[in-house]
């Protein structure tokens, strides 16, 4: 399969990570009397991964993510000439699926975007209040525990055919977690695309959910690197 293709499949995926996640965050998760609330977006944003891991694994892998590009290129899974073409389609999408949001958002009168906008946050802008060790700290584990799930469930020796719902799942399980410490990002394309249209404190912001992803996914492919290799005949 062509780069040029790849980065395609990397640039639809990433849209519809940001336009079903944070969509569902902004224009769903309060909804009056129906609102799906925190579990309606953890979930959404599960499927958003589960979804296109189906559609577009075979194509481009389905990464999604500057840190799980990151991840796999430190576990050995992905070649490091190819980390800069996809980080880049991967943030373009997420711009592009935020500005399709923004503009559905928008068309209902006084929607206010400078609220939050499914942006990332720590302290006086994290859901629960938490700090910005708080933040760091969850993002880093919340983003190592994804990648090693990644990690696993793509192995040529785990079951065939399963990855995406594990990983689908695991994102999930992750948002439910954080999404009161940051409003869960693990993903700095995600957390980019928002905060451009947000503005103010979200940019500011941003480099933590730069950071704390990409060092939290490195780790886990250096570990699962060790875990996952096979032990030496004594």
């Amino acid at each position: 399969m062509s780069l040029t293709k790849k980065m395609g499949a990397e640039f639809i995926g990433t849209f519809w990570l940001v336009l079903g996640g944070c969509g569902s965050a902004v224009l769903a998760a309060a909804f009056p009397d129906v609102g799906i609330g925190l579990l309606g977006v953890s979930l959404a944003f599960g499927l958003t991964v589960l979804t296109m891991a189906f559609a577009i694994g075979h194509i481009s892998g389905c990464h999604l993510n500057p840190a799980v590009s990151l991840g796999l290129w430190s576990g050995g899974r992905f070649s490091a000439s190819e980390l800069g073409p996809y980080i880049a389609a991967q943030v373009v999408g997420g711009v592009a699926g935020a500005a399709v949001l923004y503009v559905v958002a928008t068309g209902q009168a006084g929607f206010d975007v400078t609220a939050g906008f499914a942006s990332n946050g720590y302290a006086e802008h994290s859901p629960g209040g938490y700090s910005l060790i708080a933040a760091l700290v969850t993002e880093i584990v919340m983003t190592f525990m994804f990648l090693m799930i990644i990690l696993g469930a793509t192995d040529k020796r785990a079951p065939q055919g399963f990855a995406p719902i594990a990983i689908g799942l695991g994102l999930t399980l992750v948002h439910l977690i954080s999404i009161p410490v940051t409003n869960t990002s693990v993903n700095p394309a995600r957390s980019t695309g928002v905060a451009l249209f947000q503005g103010d404190w979200a940019i500011s912001q941003l480099w933590l959910f730069w950071l704390a992803p990409i060092l939290g996914a490195i780790i886990a492919g250096a570990v699962y690197r060790w875990l996952g290799s096979e032990d030496k005949a004594e």
